[in-house]
């Protein structure tokens, strides 16, 4: 028996929409030129009462002179950890026309060590940004008293 009032829209693909329209001169951006100015400005971009409440995952999407597109919020999670989904991330970047980008990730026990996970995770960041041909500057933990920046130990 054939149902002829099927509805055809299943055959449309759908369409997650991000958007970025920049009311921001760029001479107005923020550049980022060490991990220390990264810090300085991730600091700006997180909200100060969840630092040391939720683990939180966030993007600084850069142009190719290194100053900030725009600041992804990727994830928000619970006191030991948050769940950070490359797909998220990489839609972002590659709508916002980035042409690099670093990653940053709140301890909220205030510890700057990075678990086992953490470097996973960085693992593969670095991994899908070299497919994409996308430069993945670094990748900082940071507390309200410091950060710890995988680009300056080495591990990038």
């Amino acid at each position: 028996m054939e149902n002829k009032d099927l509805n055809n829209n299943w055959l449309i693909a759908s369409e997650v929409e991000l958007i970025y329209k920049s009311t921001v001169k760029a001479s107005q951006r923020p550049q980022i030129t060490s991990s220390c100015s990264a810090y300085q400005i991730a600091l700006k971009a997180w909200d100060s009462n969840k630092i040391e409440l939720l683990e939180q995952f966030k993007v600084l999407m850069l142009s190719s002179s290194n100053k900030v597109l725009g600041v992804l919020e990727a994830s928000s999670g619970g006191i030991t950890g948050t769940i950070v989904d490359l797909r998220i991330i990489f839609c972002a970047i590659l709508k916002a026309n980035a042409v690099g980008f670093l990653v940053v990730h709140n301890h909220p026990s205030g510890k700057l060590v990075p678990s086992e996970v953490d470097r996973q995770i960085t693992r593969k960041i670095k991994e899908a940004s070299k497919i994409l041909d996308i430069a993945f500057l670094d990748h900082l933990i940071i507390s309200k008293e410091g950060y710890y920046s995988f680009a300056d130990e080495g591990i990038l």
